[in-house]
């Protein structure tokens, strides 16, 4: 049986190594590049079914490779690592089309089940039918066309991640409805999510940018405190 390839994009050589054991020992095929300036190269070569990138790379940022690999309109899921605490940081990295982080140092439980829960998660979409979900919605002032990835809000045209849209789309299949982070994380991460809420709590962040919804009083994406989130009509 067909192992499935994943491509770790990192230069230290010792997390290099690490990483490598660990997924060839769950089963997995594993390809390197040590530079992010070679990155999308290796990733057009091996067509993996997900990318580890680093965001200290020598040649070009983990967040550039992330940035040229979403203008290309390849959707392999990508998995940041980074060494920083900061929140910035990790929204810059969602913002910018990566599915997940895991910051440095991560134990080994909490990596192999993010990488298996995107590609469970890629898996699904794959098998959906292509008719659902895939009619333009609005939201407010905003048009979303799921077919393109795109949000545009008057003269303005935003792209829109998996994890964007798949939001946007069960908010607006529930007006109104307060839904909780786990019903959250779980419809759209696909999975009963291992570590904190703080990865939808940012992706929300994002989302109320591109709706112009980021004020002190959002308008359209609400905070519901000590539960989650509601679509206000």
């Amino acid at each position: 049986m067909t192992k499935t390839k994943i491509l770790i994009v990192e230069d230290d050589p010792h997390i290099l190594l690490g990483l490598q054991e660990v997924l060839k020992s769950d089963g997995f095929e594993v390809s390197v590049c040590n530079r992010g300036d070679e990155a999308l190269e290796a990733l057009q070569k091996q067509r993996p079914a997900l990318v580890v990138l680093d965001v200290m790379l020598p040649g070009a940022s983990g967040y550039d490779v992330c940035k040229q690999i979403r203008s290309k309109k390849i959707t392999t899921p990508i998995l940041m690592l980074t060494a920083k605490g900061q929140e910035i940081d990790k929204v810059v990295g969602l913002d910018l089309g990566a599915d997940d982080y895991v910051t440095k140092p991560f134990g080994v439980r909490e990596l192999l089940a993010r990488i298996h829960a995107l590609l469970r998660r890629t898996a699904a979409a794959k098998t959906a039918p292509a008719s659902d979900g895939q009619n333009a919605f609005q939201i407010g002032s905003a048009s979303i066309d799921p077919k393109t990835f795109q949000l545009r809000r008057g003269k303005s045209t935003e792209d829109l991640t998996a994890k964007e849209l798949k939001l946007l789309q069960l908010f607006h299949a529930h007006p109104g409805e307060v839904l909780s982070r786990d019903r959250l994380l779980n419809d759209v991460w696909g999975y009963n999510y291992y570590g904190t809420t703080r990865t939808l709590d940012q992706v929300i962040v994002q989302l109320r940018k591109k709706l112009g919804d980021n004020g002190d009083e959002p308008k359209h994406l609400l905070t519901v405190h000590g539960v989650g989130y509601k679509l206000s009509i």
